[in-house]
This record gives C-alpha cells, structure tokens and sequence, in this order.
C-alpha cells in the first residue's frame, strides 16, 4: 500500500503521490480535452480542462489509493450525444493514450539523460505508474476506459454497459471485483510492466 511506503521511505513516498497526482491529472484532462475538441461542451462547463490537480481528483478515491493500493480520480462528465460513436471511443481512449505517451517520454528520457539517481529515480516511478494506469484503464471492466472502448466497438455491449454503470449499485459491484481480482490483475500489469521495462533496458 501506498501509505505503508511513508514509513519506510519519505522520500519514495512523496515522489511516487506527486507523479500519482501528475499522471491522473493528465489523464482526466486528456479525456475532457478530446471531448471539447470533439464538440462536447460538457467538460468545459463543469471546469474539467484545466491541468489543476483540484479539478480532477477525488478525495474518496485518493484515500482509497492511500489504502487499497487502487483508487480513482473524479470521472470527467461528456454527453455521448454529443460526440457519437467514434467520438465516444476517441474520449475513452484519450486517457489511457496520455499514459503511454508520458510512460514513453520517461523511457526515452532515462535513455538520454546524463546519468543521476534522483532523475532515474523520479522517471523510474514516471514510467512504471503510468504503465500501470494505461495497463488497467484499458482492462474492459465497467466504469474504466476499457469497457468504454468495447461499448462503442459493440454498441449493443455498449448500451447494456451504460445500463449497468447508471444503476446507484454499480460503482460498489466495481470495486468488489476489483478488490476480489486484484491479484490477476496485479498479475496482468506486472507482465506489462516488466516488459516495457526489459524493452527499454532496464
């Protein structure tokens, strides 16, 4: 858990929770950018375009990440009709996307940069975290990116998904899964992490 991670190492800790804030914060605005270039006004009217932290994360789902291990940022609202089917997917895969480019801009930046362990450090943590978020944003799981990508690529998947997600129940059936599979997923990303790691020599 993250906050095990204070105890034993202050310094560890305050880089991994500074790149955490960073990464979600680009994913979320990457979503609500898409979408107001796309048409929707939505995010642009709630102050979602914006790379302010305060806009984008969610207090509940940071103490959750403090705790579990996993969290969540505050979602970004679009309206569908706005964008329609392709635009949707564009919106979805937004996120996932801003966290591979930062996760390669890290990777090309450990490769070029004169060697010195508090800039390995910090790209080191960069490059893992934000494999980690693409990685399991893009597991087809309601309410992540992934299930959103699959409903536009099937619309009839992707209207009973959207059925599911607007039932009050199905923000804690969610994170129940997620709690009882953490270990393949943990499994899953640690595959992909360790192999954009060994891509990249390291």
């Amino acid at each position: 858990m993250l906050l095990s991670l204070l105890t034993r190492d202050p310094v560890a800790f305050v880089i991994v929770a500074v790149a955490l804030a960073f990464s979600l914060t680009v994913h979320e605005f990457a979503h609500a950018w898409t979408a107001d270039r796309l048409g929707d006004p939505t995010p642009r009217r709630y102050g979602r375009v914006t790379l302010n932290p305060a806009r984008h994360l969610d207090p509940f789902g940071t103490l959750l990440l403090l705790l579990a291990g996993f969290g969540f940022a505050r979602p970004v609202p679009i309206n569908p009709s706005n964008l329609g089917r392709w635009g949707t997917l564009w919106v979805s895969a937004a996120g996932p996307i801003s966290n591979l480019l930062i996760a390669l801009l890290a990777a090309v930046l450990l490769r070029v940069l004169p060697p010195s362990e508090i800039v390995f450090v910090v790209l080191l943590y960069v490059l893992s975290i934000n494999i980690v978020l693409a990685v399991f944003n893009l597991i087809p799981i309601p309410l992540l990116d992934g299930s959103r990508i699959l409903g536009a690529l099937v619309p009839s998947l992707g209207r009973s998904l959207a059925q599911f997600e607007a039932q009050p129940f199905s923000f804690l059936v969610v994170m129940l899964f997620i709690f009882i599979a953490q270990e393949p997923i943990g499994n899953i990303i640690g595959r992909v992490q360790r192999w954009v790691l060994g891509f990249v020599g390291l």
